[in-house]
């Protein structure tokens, strides 16, 4: 699940940091100088919020190679490496995108994922752990997954839906900091510290609750995903990949920003749930043995 927290973490700080800087530019007080003008700060609020999103997107690729410390193949060493490359060109020629950049890096679990900017520009991953306890077939329905990610273009869906969630926590976070400020603290010259420590802290915990969206678009393209990596791969291989997954589960050693972006997940229960990037494996199962998994990636 590492994917999603890595472009979740890495959003949260650009926002941040983005509002940071429009304060100490004074856009803030532009936006209150005569009481809040509501419109100009939805139209600010967008601008950072799809802003923040897109840079986070940008970098998405460049992050997960520094995170987890991935080996991109440039040259196969070795006949593991010839067969990752081989079977990732065809899966990519099957679901007609550019062919992605495949990477190793070095983690005890099975897990992998997929990540970039777009379709052609894509960054496929696999673990030494998937390496090392799967086999060729269960390997290849996860990169199948992976694939059915870009091909899909989940990666652009999450930045967009991400834009809409950081619009609103951006505006929120600023109508409540004005209250506090004006009402609360009866501030009626400029900003006061009020303002300012109020926006920031509401961003940060908007921002948080916030995620319990993206997470539920996280968990309904795991679903399509499966479906596309069934559909590249075979429904036999995509099961038994996640079977392996479940009987050799260890805890995900993905740094956060991109917990959600690998195969596997972490099973909560209650309000927990809401925070997970993945549905429960067996849930996964059940869905791609009864056929209901949807369309996935389509092979043209």
């Amino acid at each position: 699940m590492k994917r999603v927290f890595l472009f979740l973490m890495t959003n949260l700080a650009v926002v941040v940091v983005l509002s940071i800087t429009a304060s100490l530019l004074g856009v803030n007080r532009f936006l209150t100088e005569n009481g809040l003008n509501f419109g100009a700060l939805l139209v600010f609020a967008a601008l950072f919020g799809f802003g923040g999103s897109f840079i986070s997107l940008l970098m998405s690729k460049w992050i997960a190679k520094r995170s987890t410390g991935a080996h991109v193949i440039t040259q196969p060493s070795n006949a593991v490496e010839q067969w990752l490359i081989e079977t990732v060109r065809r899966q990519a020629q099957q679901a007609k995108i550019g062919m992605p950049e495949v990477a190793i890096y070095d983690a005890p679990e099975i897990n992998a994922f997929a990540t970039g900017a777009n379709r052609n520009n894509a960054l496929v991953a696999v673990s030494t752990g998937l390496l090392n306890n799967m086999s060729r077939e269960e390997a290849e329905a996860v990169l199948a997954h992976e694939v059915s990610h870009v091909a899909n273009g989940d990666m652009v869906t999450l930045t967009l839906i991400q834009g809409v969630v950081n619009t609103f926590v951006i505006f929120i976070a600023r109508v409540v900091g004005y209250f506090v400020d004006r009402v609360l603290l009866k501030n009626e010259n400029g900003h006061g510290v009020g303002f300012y420590v109020t926006t920031i802290v509401a961003e940060i915990a908007l921002g948080i609750l916030a995620s319990i969206i993206v997470m539920w678009f996280s968990r309904q393209r795991e679903f399509r995903a499966d479906a596309g990596g069934a559909r590249l791969a075979s429904r036999d291989k995509m099961i038994a990949a996640l079977q392996r997954l479940k009987a050799n589960y260890e805890p995900s050693t993905l740094p956060d920003a991109t917990k959600a972006f690998g195969i596997s997940g972490v099973s909560k229960s209650g309000l927990a749930r809401l925070f997970m990037s993945h549905p429960p494996l067996d849930e996964r199962i059940g869905v791609l043995r009864s056929g209901s998994a949807g369309s996935g990636v389509r092979v043209r």
